[in-house]
């Protein structure tokens, strides 16, 4: 990460996109964010009444919609390996909280292999903000389950989070995406740059928003989304010295699935969320069933 260097009394730009008065204007207003901190996000079933429509203009999350990223990643033993993430968002819903919830399906895959599968559960609120519910996740080594740490809201002291803004803004404090303290989920999120442009093998984008995530277990280790008005995350980077994983993604294609395609992906999701009940029972197994999104149809 580079910094602003002022020469003659001119700015220029940081790599990434902040100019010198800005970062004086973020450590100025860090101060005053930290106090207004809060360890999780005042959650309230009565706030979300059409929760599955989730319209938001940054991460708009459409039944049948699929996103492929491609890039590298850091292996424990420092080598830099292929790394490639799919997220399809399915016609699935679940009931968390008492707060209806669509249903995506990630696969993860490092160096060719599948290494973790996960349901992640999201709604959105009648101000617009996407709320991330809770997860499911299962880590694989040489095709062979190794371990599940899912965390749900209302269960084993975890709580819901923000995963997006309705309005994400510059200056604002840090807020919580979730809090799962039985498997050490501490992630937060904090808007650090707007109006950024990135190309990806998907496209151009102007007007990006960029938020950077860190957690309590990797202090010193900063992971940057991109996200892109109407299409939601386009990019993944990271900075700090804490990053170990070092995670490169773009956004490398954006397909609608449907008829088989889709039906293949619920018939994954579905698969999981059996796994789920078996390998979870106390926490995943104490949940509702998924079902299919209303005025949809699962045949």
């Amino acid at each position: 990460m580079f910094t602003c260097m002022v020469v003659f009394g001119v700015c220029t730009k940081a790599q990434d996109g902040k100019t010198e008065r800005e970062i004086q204007a973020a450590a100025a207003s860090k101060t005053q964010g930290a106090a207004s901190e809060k360890k999780w996000e005042d959650f309230d079933p009565k706030n979300f009444t059409n929760s599955t429509n989730i319209d938001n203009e940054w991460l708009p999350l459409t039944p049948g919609m699929r996103f492929t990223f491609t890039g590298t990643s850091v292996e424990d033993g420092g080598k830099k390996v292929p790394h490639r993430f799919v997220i399809a968002v399915t016609d699935l819903t679940k009931v968390i909280g008492g707060v209806r919830s669509v249903v995506t399906w990630d696969l993860d895959y490092t160096d060719g292999e599948l290494a973790e599968a996960e349901l992640a559960f999201f709604a959105q609120d009648k101000a617009g903000n996407v709320w991330r519910m809770g997860e499911y996740p299962e880590e694989y080594e040489d095709g062979k389950f190794v371990a599940a740490s899912p965390w749900l809201h209302g269960i084993e002291g975890a709580r819901a989070g923000i995963e997006m803004k309705a309005k994400p803004q510059l200056g604002t404090p840090s807020y919580a995406q979730g809090w799962g303290p039985a498997v050490n989920w501490t992630d937060r999120g904090k808007v650090d740059q707007i109006g950024q442009k990135t190309t990806v093998p998907s496209g151009r984008y102007d007007d990006v928003v960029v938020i950077a995530e860190t957690s309590g277990s990797e202090p010193n280790a900063q992971q940057l989304k991109y996200y892109a008005r109407g299409v939601g995350n386009v990019r993944v980077g990271w900075r700090g010295e804490g990053e170990i994983t070092q995670e490169v993604l773009e956004l490398s294609k954006i397909e609608k699935l449907e008829g088989k395609a889709l039906a293949d992906v619920r018939a994954g999701a579905l698969k999981l969320e059996k796994s789920g009940y078996a390998r979870s029972k106390n926490v995943y197994g104490t949940t509702a069933p998924l079902e299919p999104l209303s005025g949809t149809s699962t045949k």
